[in-house]
């Protein structure tokens, strides 16, 4: 009886450990990258105001080429939904949703998780013009993970993981502006 409730008190402790230490962990994470396009303002912020266009330069739109995508309203303004459904759970399903535009300066999104999880973070897109024909972008997303989830901060490093992919993406932003809208 003595050696059941040792075993049950150490479970027990297994237990506790992971959820008080979670209490104790931030649970929002903030990623940001930009790079500096060398076009005008106007031609920048006109491309990347559309969400259509995050399929030819996000990675997250090349991890799986079969998804399914649906388009609701009027791309470029205020409501526009872009939506995607795909079998493989590092796609999942979800959405985004243009919810502001200051004109020639920043879109604001709001990407919506279904599926494996459900969750919802802010995003944006903002352009700065730094010369004539120089222009920095500068890519951003912010998120929370629930308690306990949120213990996973501890050995994943959101910022870094999700940074690659905004890097790679505004890579392929900047090769596209660049060659497709060439000089």
């Amino acid at each position: 009886m003595k050696t059941l409730k040792t075993i049950l008190i150490v479970l027990l402790i297994i237990i506790l450990i992971p959820l008080v230490t979670a209490i104790f962990v931030k649970k929002g994470y903030a990623v940001e990258r930009d790079i500096v396009i060398n076009k005008p303002k106007s031609e920048v912020f006109d491309y990347i105001k559309y969400l259509k266009n995050q399929s030819d330069y996000s990675k997250w739109s090349s991890l799986d080429p079969d998804m399914k995508t649906e388009f609701r309203g009027v791309d470029g303004t205020v409501g526009f939904v872009s939506a995607w459904e795909s079998e493989q759970d590092n796609v999942g399903k979800g959405e985004q949703e243009i919810t502001g535009i200051v004109e020639g300066q920043r879109v604001d999104y709001e990407v919506r998780f279904l599926e494996p999880f459900e969750s919802k973070s802010p995003a944006y897109l903002i352009t700065d013009s730094i010369g004539q024909d120089q222009t920095r972008v500068t890519w951003g997303f912010s998120g929370k993970m629930q308690y306990p989830f949120n213990l996973m901060n501890l050995f994943v490093n959101m910022e870094e993981a999700l940074g690659e992919d905004f890097e790679l993406g505004l890579y392929n932003m900047k090769a596209i502006m660049e060659h497709e809208y060439g000089e």
